[in-house]
């Protein structure tokens, strides 16, 4: 059975998407312990006519990459992996963690320094992304770290992966259609909208997105998917908000996170656990305290903290907002080497308006 489900992911990937084209080139990223798959993916790949490159990832390789290297060798970055993100006609990324805290041990400025290094490649795929260059996919493959962190057996948490990517029955692709047609009634409704107000013992938050383009996200770049995102005016934050789950950057988690934002800026940020990482994330540059995505979860087949951001940002009654990079396509200027997702939990005594109108109470959509 799960060989099954695990090729209609591939096929789902593949056909529905990135829609692979004859021609296209398909640059297939992966974790080692994805390898079931990726010949999944290298397979469909194949029979829709496109051109596969594969590049395997590997947790241990990392680790010993940010302990034992230079800084020069850190901010390296490899030409191949530059030449496939400029000119490739696909990305499709798989992860398969092996140990989610494999990261626990390196120092945040060991990660901090990756990162910024890397960001000239992540700002050009989100760039030809949005211009429509770039079709891209990224989704986790069950492993064993993924369900201890979940806290489930390992066969639990392959029935749910595979049921919140709906490949627990034959068509998967007809159920993110059915999904997609919902979000974009509210991305309609969203349109010409100018101004969001979140309260809840949680928050009390608000935004502008005037000017701003709200994007129906219906497993075409994650999968699983089920969420309503934009950029936010970066300058016209203001409040405060307390984020209900922990926030997982390399493998080390950082909870009870609290936000204060004036004018746009995160001028006050404190945690209960892993402080020290929190403050070196938005202290990465300038742009890593502004808000780069506002977002409402809409996925109801996800209802629990999973530990994996891919699942628990599209829990259905809760949002989410990113520290730091935009997304182009949103209108969103925010730049940043950082795109950091913090989840707030909207299910009780807590609401959306929009305009001053109520647009969502308790974890449900009103208009």
């Amino acid at each position: 059975m799960s060989d099954l489900r695990r090729r209609r992911l591939a096929h789902l990937l593949v056909n529905y998407s990135t829609q692979v084209a004859p021609g296209d080139w398909v640059g297939i990223l992966g974790d080692f312990a994805s390898l079931p798959i990726l010949r999944d993916i290298y397979a469909a790949v194949i029979e829709a006519g496109g051109h596969p490159s594969l590049f395997i990832d590997d947790e241990r390789m990392q680790r010993h990459l940010l302990r034992q290297a230079s800084d020069e060798q850190i901010a390296w970055i490899d030409p191949s992996l530059k030449l496939y993100t400029d000119s490739a006609d696909v990305y499709i990324r798989v992860k398969a963690p092996e140990n989610t805290r494999s990261m626990t041990t390196i120092s945040a400025e060991k990660l901090r320094a990756r990162q910024a290094a890397q960001s000239s490649i992540l700002q050009t795929r989100l760039q030809r992304a949005a211009r429509g260059d770039f079709r891209w996919v990224g989704t986790l493959f069950p492993s064993q770290a993924g369900a201890q962190e979940a806290n489930m057996s390992f066969e639990e948490y392959e029935d749910f992966v595979y049921s919140a990517c709906f490949c627990d029955i034959d068509d998967p692709a007809a159920e993110w259609r059915k999904l997609s047609d919902m979000q974009q009634h509210k991305v309609d409704y969203l349109a010409d909208k100018r101004h969001i107000q979140l309260r809840g013992p949680h928050i009390d938050l608000e935004l502008s997105i005037a000017g701003r383009q709200f994007i129906n996200s219906d497993g075409r770049r994650n999968m699983p998917s089920g969420e309503i995102f934009t950029g936010p005016v970066e300058d016209s934050v203001n409040g405060w908000v307390r984020f209900s789950y922990p926030a997982i950057v390399s493998g080390r988690a950082v909870s009870g996170i609290r936000l204060n934002f004036v004018d746009g800026k995160a001028t006050d940020a404190s945690a209960e656990q892993n402080e020290d990482l929190l403050l070196a994330q938005l202290n990465i540059d300038e742009g890593a305290r502004y808000l780069g995505e506002f977002a409402i979860g809409t996925n109801f087949g996800i209802s629990q903290f999973t530990g994996s951001i891919l699942y628990d940002e599209k829990i259905g009654g809760t949002v989410h907002m990113a520290v730091g990079m935009g997304y182009p396509e949103t209108g969103s200027r925010n730049v940043s080497a950082l795109h950091w997702d913090m989840i707030c939990d909207m299910r009780q005594d807590s609401e959306i308006l929009v305009d001053g109108e109520l647009f969502y109470r308790n974890g449900e959509f009103i208009a």
